[in-house]
């Protein structure tokens, strides 16, 4: 899955705290003319950029913008209504035009954006914010993920980073001001979710200057700066860190523990808390980008897990196994040939893997990014809560590769027969490929190369998991199954997702599904059951995504036939970046037509 290092910039686009992604992008912008045909489209989508740009400076200065670098983003409450009150006017600069007036592509961007527009909007009224934090934490890992975005080359940087520091106290203001909002109305995190961000905020506040992550910046700094005014700004940001930040740190520990944690209700999920079942429709629609209702999902996800456990079981017999089904699933997790004996090593077969990927991509792409990406562990400081693997964008402006980021600890409940599935969805030719190939779509309006649409990004991931078996990656009977369990894993979060959020569930009950019916270890489940109960609707994204790509893919193959180029098919996808499913449904399916008259 992604989650971004800019997780800040989401948030003052009027998205929620647990936003999935902040793409930062590195193209110079394109000026208005080259956006739109349209007079009034053109100049609307340059003002938005101008508003984007001026809302979000986390981006903007992976961008190259030198201003932006020491500034950051307003995340209060009333900044975000504000902000919806200028959204509107867009939206009415929107409604002004007629869209069968537009070319095709003017088209396009203008539902595009009204898409976003309407569902920033929206989002505002339900004050998604009061939810500050979630099983991986809050303030203190959105700055980590920040500093961990930052690279200093020259001394106007990292005099912004340091200015930029001196301001990251009011992410915890703000998230303890959202949070006994949260309180007072009943919209509140469940008692297992505040431990662990309680127990990440304790880890916070025991940092010491040899593992603050908000020195990492200054740690390695090129020789060019001299060394008195290296250590001058680390004694700076020393300071700031014992003036600013470590207070903050222990407020927040003692606002989670003393005032939050005795309210925490021990019932899970937005069934049980006022307004909530509205709220989570409206997330299943943001994420999936359908009209889908939460019923309609949980029976999609028991439909599919239904037809993924026969392919389960077919790889089982693959496999040579004679026992049932469960005491596979039980020689899955517990035999020593499955697991790595040291992160180190864990690390090598992902970097080997990846590597074997990049080596798949010829036959599949026509086009492939210039932005490459690296392999790096989890942080120790948040592995205990962290998922098994993630992807985080990285910026050609800024000097930074991308990061497929895999979680060493924990060596047991690491399977390697999952590995190859994880590395094609995280790193190539999952989130890596499609997210850079975005940020390098230089024609096309500053939004769209920003864009974030979870139900693409995530369906593309694990569509990219598929692709693995057109590229022979699985070369055994236990990775072909690790891919499958993979897949079961997200039917399940359609089932889990929905019934803890929606039907009102026990946890045992969401359990059940990937229990019984998956081969992820027992850490993974519990980690992925807190993750899902403190962000609601996300998981929603994945195989709904995915389903409509290989039901686009299918049409693409049945009309055009033996004339099917998967290289161009892939490129019509990527290239210009992702839309809302029924949008991307109206491209291909122009891109299709298009390719059969011309056949």
């Amino acid at each position: 899955m992604t989650r971004s290092i800019a997780l800040m910039g989401a948030a003052v686009l009027a998205l929620t705290a647990a936003a999935p992604l902040s793409q930062p992008v590195q193209a110079q912008p394109v000026p208005a003319e080259a956006q739109a045909q349209d007079p009034a489209l053109a100049a609307i989508l340059a003002d938005y950029e101008a508003f984007d740009r001026s809302q979000d400076p986390i981006s903007a200065g992976r961008e190259g913008d030198d201003e932006a670098l020491s500034q950051l983003p307003d995340t209060s409450r009333e900044a975000e209504v504000a902000r919806a009150e200028t959204l509107r006017g867009f939206a009415a600069r929107l409604e002004a035009i007629d869209p069968a007036a537009l070319t095709e592509e003017d088209r396009l961007n203008h539902a595009f954006i009204s898409w976003i527009i309407d569902m920033a909007v929206e989002r505002v009224a339900f004050d998604g914010g009061r939810l500050a934090f979630d099983s991986e934490g809050g303030p203190g890992q959105w700055i980590g993920y920040m500093a961990g975005s930052t690279r200093i080359t020259n001394r106007a940087e990292g005099e912004a980073w340091l200015e930029r520091m001196a301001g990251l106290g009011a992410f915890y203001d703000e998230a303890r001001t959202d949070a006994r909002r949260g309180l007072e109305t009943g919209l509140v995190q469940t008692r297992s979710v505040v431990e662990n961000a309680l127990m990440l905020a304790e880890t916070d506040a025991a940092f010491t200057a040899e593992t603050d992550p908000l020195l990492r910046p200054l740690a390695d700094l090129p020789a060019s700066i001299p060394a008195d005014v290296q250590e001058g700004w680390r004694a700076r940001a020393r300071d700031i860190i014992a003036g600013e930040i470590a207070p903050r740190r222990r407020a927040w520990v003692a606002f989670l523990r003393e005032e939050y944690l005795p309210a925490a209700p021990e019932t899970l999920g937005l069934a049980h808390r006022p307004g909530g079942r509205d709220y989570y429709a409206f997330l299943a629609r943001s994420y999936t980008t359908t009209d889908m209702t939460p019923d309609e999902i949980h029976a999609l996800g028991q439909s599919e897990v239904a037809r993924i456990r026969t392919r389960m079981d077919e790889e089982m017999a693959a496999a040579g196994w004679e026992g049932d089904f469960a005491s596979f699933l039980t020689f899955l997790r517990t035999d020593p040939q499955f697991y790595a004996t040291s992160r180190e090593d864990l690390l090598k077969e992902a970097s080997e893997m990846s590597k074997r990927a990049d080596g798949g991509l010829p036959a599949l792409f026509g086009t492939l990014p210039r932005l490459p990406y690296d392999v790096r562990p989890v942080p120790e400081e948040i592995e205990a809560n962290y998922t098994t693997g993630r992807y985080f964008a990285g910026s050609m402006e800024a000097g930074l590769p991308g990061g497929y980021i895999v979680n060493t600890g924990r060596l047991d409940q690491r399977p390697l027969y999952e590995l190859p599935a994880l590395t094609l969805h995280e790193a190539v030719p999952g989130h890596h490929l499609q997210i850079a190939l975005q940020q390098e779509a230089e024609a096309g309006p500053y939004f769209r190369r920003g864009a974030n649409v979870t139900a693409f990004t995530e369906g593309w991931g694990l569509y990219a998991e598929y692709l693995g078996e057109e590229m022979g990656f699985y070369r055994t009977p236990y990775e072909r199954f690790g891919r499958l369990s993979y897949e079961m894993w997200r039917a399940c979060r359609l089932v889990a997702d929905t019934g803890i959020h929606w039907l009102g569930w026990e946890i045992e009950q969401a359990r059940a599904c990937f229990a019984e019916n998956s081969a992820l270890a027992t850490h993974n489940i519990e980690t992925e059951l807190q993750r899902y109960i403190g962000w609601p609707g996300q998981a929603l994204a994945y195989k709904i995504g995915e389903i409509r790509l290989r039901d686009i893919r299918g049409r693409a193959e049945a009309a055009l036939g033996e004339d099917f180029d998967v290289r161009a098919f892939h490129d019509a996808l990527l290239v210009d970046g992702p839309l809302p499913l029924d949008l991307l449904d109206q491209r291909m399916d122009a891109w299709i037509a298009e390719q059969a008259a011309e056949d």
